[in-house]
């Protein structure tokens, strides 16, 4: 008899176990649509113990109007021309209304009038002649990471009405911040003036779909046509988390791509102050490329990757497939951001 009770016991156990993971499965996955999921009546944001907090400055569960338009992610084309092409560019610097979230709108200070400003793309060698014009109302300036030049010479402030062009050849690869480098610069980077620049690595083998995601924060002012309080900016107490300027643009306006299609995304993090962790939910990267180097390329020994981890000014890319069709959403994983704007959608068909 007692035999026989420890038999049913023995056999229990791997169904109790089995009922155990299920659940805590579901838990999981049902955490994490409550992190991305959308619905009109969302004002808060529930925290992992329970508590709720209220969302500071936007109603994370709102929908954009049928007419929105999400900022294009595709990265532009690489040159096709040869090493030593001038790039010619101007950049004007504006301060205007930017809707940031559906129904939200906040002075911001820009370049070219979009937060981000316009991707700059080209390779080692080429020449960038960068016409900064500042069309607002105080000074501004440029700080291209991707140069290497003396600061106080090519990086000056830029007076109301007045313009400065900024020259460097690219000597190394990777996707580089630029920013306005006004004192002080948390302020001029917090209201919106930053952007990227790709240098691309030597030998950059052609995919499917390229896509860019400039991670960065946004601060909400009750004034909505003043800048921030700086001190808000001091305290890092921003509002929302968001790729390339608006909240969860990607997940009301998902990116459609082919099932097993090659696709490289770029992420910079311009911060000014958070950390990123690019993720894409149900694929394996099979490329990580950080900081001018490639952490993992596709080998015999099959290693994955699983996030883009950077700091604030720090940019690389990713590559992977999606291998069945669905959907598969991106965040950054520091998940309380991606719960206040920094998530979208790849929809594979």
């Amino acid at each position: 008899m007692q035999a026989s009770d420890e038999s049913k016991r023995s056999s229990a156990w791997p169904t109790a176990m089995a009922t155990f993971v299920i659940l805590a499965l579901v838990v999981s996955l049902v955490s994490l649509g409550a992190v991305i999921h959308k619905t009109k009546a969302t004002t808060v944001v529930a925290s992992a113990t329970g508590a709720t907090v209220a969302a500071p400055g936007f109603d994370f569960g709102a929908d954009p109007p049928d007419a929105f338009q999400a900022r294009d992610p595709q990265a532009p084309a690489p040159s096709t021309q040869t090493a030593g092409t001038l790039h010619k560019v101007t950049l004007d610097m504006v301060e205007k209304q930017i809707e940031i979230a559906p129904g939200v709108s906040q002075l911001m200070w820009t370049f070219n009038g979009q937060v981000p400003g316009p991707i700059l793309r080209g390779k080692l060698g080429d020449t960038f002649e960068i016409t900064v014009v500042n069309k607002g109302s105080i000074p501004h300036s440029i700080d291209l990471h991707a140069s290497k030049v003396a600061p106080n010479v090519t990086m000056r402030l830029v007076n109301p009405g007045k313009s400065w062009v900024y020259k460097f050849t690219a000597t190394r690869s990777g996707i580089f911040m630029y920013h306005c480098g006004a004192p002080p610069v948390l302020e001029h980077i917090g209201m919106g003036m930053y952007g990227a620049i790709i240098i691309d690595p030597p030998n950059l083998a052609p995919v499917d779909h390229e896509y860019v995601m400039v991670q960065s924060e946004l601060y909400r002012e009750s004034d909505p046509s003043q800048p921030v309080d700086y001190n808000k900016l001091l305290a890092e107490q921003w509002d929302g988390i968001v790729f390339n300027g608006y909240v969860g643009q990607y997940t009301a306006r998902p990116i459609h791509v082919g099932v097993n299609q090659k696709i490289r995304v770029w992420v910079m993090n311009d911060g000014p102050s958070d950390l990123s962790s690019f993720h894409v939910i149900g694929t394996i990267f099979d490329t990580v490329y950080k900081e001018g180097a490639y952490l993992l390329q596709p080998s015999a020994a099959q290693g994955g990757g699983q996030a883009l981890d950077l700091a604030p000014a720090q940019g690389g890319f990713v590559e992977f497939t999606l291998s069945v069709p669905g959907k598969y959403p991106f965040v950054t994983h520091k998940f309380a951001d991606a719960a206040k704007g920094a998530n979208g959608l790849f929809i594979a068909s």
